[in-house]
């Protein structure tokens, strides 16, 4: 072969090598463009508009796992009396389908005394002597249902919409959506306190999307991330170093794939290197006052963890993250509901109600979205797995009517939604289903849910499947 025509053959060779990755990274910008995705090609956190102006812009979820009772703390039964101790009429409980017991079970009255709170009149059950001081920001819904009586079904359906795992959480459709205004921390935090939960990381999970869209969980003592710290003999200047040349050779081969985990790797390491600076001071509660850190139940041990979580996301929404996600489990009373819902109350109320009043002080309730709520309620029947002691009846799941609270982000205040029959069983006005409340957060955070959309094998998901819609009545 001519040595001229060789060196052409190699030139165009070479040409296509070189030139093929920025090729294909237009291509791929183009088609991302038309999904509404070119953001992931640079930083997947940089903040993106909504599809409308929204009355909120942060959203904290206050997960209490295990299903919390809705007849002893948010939905008074007196006609419950009448039935404790005899089974329900045969009508009410045909077909229901229960997690333990049968639906011939005796009926459970509530020992928990009901009072109106506030200047709504809104009823409060006594273990809940905080939340009551705030009656009048919150809303209440006691018509919530699901399609899901265990519990990790339930929690993917109530945070990704769908009982499969591998959907994208909640959170992570957020800040998908939305990005985050934190520069130095996570787009999504998760805080933990209690027992752990069924569902886990399902909860937090980013799916199929990238993963820089997933929770970050933290600690609220020591390192809020393990081994955020770096180890003896380790500079910030040798660390910065070799993140370069890391970075360095992450793009090179994402100019080559354009594949976008690698742009959320790169994210993430780059991501950590500045929490280092921030996450230390995220903890420092030192320039908060006597007052604040009283209010939050800081200095009390039954208090303590709980109500720390519930300061720390404060300052995190304070400092630009988008969803923060508190998980208190487990509010799984199959006995001993009693001294064991009292339990978690007295460790929740107070840190809840202070998050409430403190975001409204400063300024930051009207744009910040809480949410306080299990994967479902608990029935009207009783539970007794130790047939010996009287006290130890507790109750089963129930998925078809139960309570949940929110506040701020454009919902109404010092109302009530909905309403179930006088047994508890069944909802009688304004039934919301887990996919109406997600469409509802959703549209307060500035989305039509039927377009906040990703494509994945082949067609479109989004949080709330093909079902859901948003409730007016929730929105003030």
């Amino acid at each position: 072969m001519d040595e001229r025509i060789f060196r052409a053959i190699q030139s165009r060779r070479e040409f296509f090598r070189s030139t093929a990755g920025g090729i294909g990274t237009m291509a791929l910008a183009n088609l991302l463009q038309q999904e509404g995705r070119a953001g992931q090609l640079g930083n997947p956190l940089a903040p993106r508009k909504p599809h409308f102006a929204p009355k909120a812009k942060n959203i904290i979820f206050l997960f209490m796992e295990g299903g919390p009772s809705q007849l002893d703390l948010f939905d008074p039964k007196p006609e419950l009396s009448k039935w404790d101790g005899k089974p329900l009429p045969e009508s009410l409980t045909k077909n229901l389908q229960l997690a333990f017991i049968k639906p011939t079970a005796a009926v459970l009255a509530s020992r928990r005394e009901f009072k109106p709170r506030g200047q709504s009149g809104m009823e409060i059950s006594d273990y809940l002597p905080h939340l009551a001081t705030v009656a009048d920001d919150i809303t209440l819904v006691r018509s919530m249902h699901t399609d899901a009586f265990n519990h990790h079904p339930g929690q993917l359906l109530l945070f990704s919409g769908s009982t499969q795992v591998g959907r994208p959480s909640l959170g992570s459709w957020v800040v998908y959506g939305l990005g985050s205004e934190s520069q130095n921390l996570p787009g999504f935090v998760v805080l933990s306190s209690g027992a752990g939960t069924s569902g886990g990381a399902s909860n937090y999970g980013s799916g199929f999307l990238p993963s820089s869209y997933s929770g970050t969980t933290f600690r609220s003592s020591g390192d809020p991330i393990l081994y955020l710290s770096n180890p003896q003999g380790v500079s910030k200047d040798t660390q910065r170093a070799t993140l370069d040349v890391l970075k360095d050779l992450n793009e090179e081969h994402e100019a080559k794939t354009g594949d976008l985990e690698i742009a959320s790797r790169i994210n993430s390491y780059e991501l950590a290197f500045r929490m280092q600076m921030s996450s230390p001071e995220l903890l420092d509660f030192s320039k908060e006052s006597k007052e604040t850190l009283d209010s939050y139940g800081i200095t009390n041990d039954t208090t303590k963890t709980f109500g720390t979580n519930c300061l720390l996301a404060r300052r995190l929404v304070e400092r630009g993250v988008r969803c923060v996600m508190l998980m208190h489990a487990s509010w799984d009373d199959h006995s001993d509901i009693n001294r064991k819902l009292k339990k978690n109350c007295d460790a929740t109320d107070q840190g809840a109600a202070a998050l409430v009043k403190d975001l409204k002080q400063r300024g930051l309730l009207e744009d910040t979205l809480v949410v306080w709520g299990g994967e479902f309620g608990r029935t009207p029947m009783c539970e007794v797995r130790n047939p010996s002691d009287i006290y130890s009846a507790g109750r089963d799941h129930h998925p078809v009517a139960y309570s949940m609270w929110m506040a701020g982000g454009g919902l109404k205040k010092g109302a009530v939604i909905g309403k179930t029959d006088d047994l508890c069983f069944h909802i009688e006005e304004d039934p919301i289903h887990v996919h109406d409340l997600q469409a509802t957060l959703l549209h307060c955070l500035g989305f039509d849910h039927t377009r906040l959309t990703y494509n994945y094998m082949g067609r479109d998901f989004r949080l709330t499947d093909v079902e859901g819609k948003v409730v007016k009545k929730l929105l003030g």
